[in-house]
């Protein structure tokens, strides 16, 4: 194979890797009933008029596998943190006792168990979406190449080897979803 075929090649790899990478990371902020920081990486906090991630602001912890714990670095914004978590509608009822906010991460319930797998399978729709663009845009590289003179075998070589690989990290999708899936569910 020419070099302009092995760089699509893994062009393509890199991103599908990519595309994993980003399902793990968006999996890490559903929540399984075991407290952890990530569970509020999402929440933003007006801080003197900027949207700023809670992370930037304050001190996130766990003491252990049912609380979570918010240090404000600055304790007269303990009130504001506590109403942006409320406003992200994460199930979360923080305890604010002047110093820290303390949030018990509640049992998870039957539903909110099943409503979670249906978002995991979302996200994991959403990988498998963008795996097959990123597959898509490969094979029409690949076309003009054919067109700039690389043999027609070759490009199917390519095509061939990007299916490879589509069909490798669409595997890994499915993988990844199921064990979250059991991890959600396991009570």
């Amino acid at each position: 194979m020419n070099e302009q075929s092995l760089i699509i090649i893994e062009q393509t790899k890199k991103e599908m890797v990519s595309a994993i990478t980003h399902l793990e990371h968006e999996f890490t902020k559903i929540r399984t009933g075991k407290a952890s920081p990530q569970m509020l990486e999402g929440v933003k906090v007006d801080y003197y008029g900027n949207m700023t991630p809670i992370d930037q602001i304050a001190n996130i912890n766990t003491p252990d596998a049912k609380q979570i714990v918010v240090q404000a670095w600055d304790k007269s914004l303990l009130s504001v943190i506590e109403k942006a978590i409320m406003a992200a509608n994460l199930g979360f009822n923080p305890q604010n006792n002047g110093e820290i906010l303390r949030i018990v991460v509640p049992a998870l319930t039957e539903d909110r168990r099943k409503d979670l797998v249906k978002r995991a399978k979302a996200e994991a729709e959403n990988a498998r979406v963008t795996i097959r663009n990123i597959r898509r845009n490969s094979n029409e590289v690949a076309k003009k190449l054919e067109k700039l003179g690389v043999p027609e075998d070759e490009v199917k070589g390519v095509e061939k080897e990007v299916q490879h690989q589509t069909d490798l990290h669409i595997q890994k999708v499915d993988k990844i979803l199921e064990i979250k899936e059991k991890d959600i569910m396991t009570v």
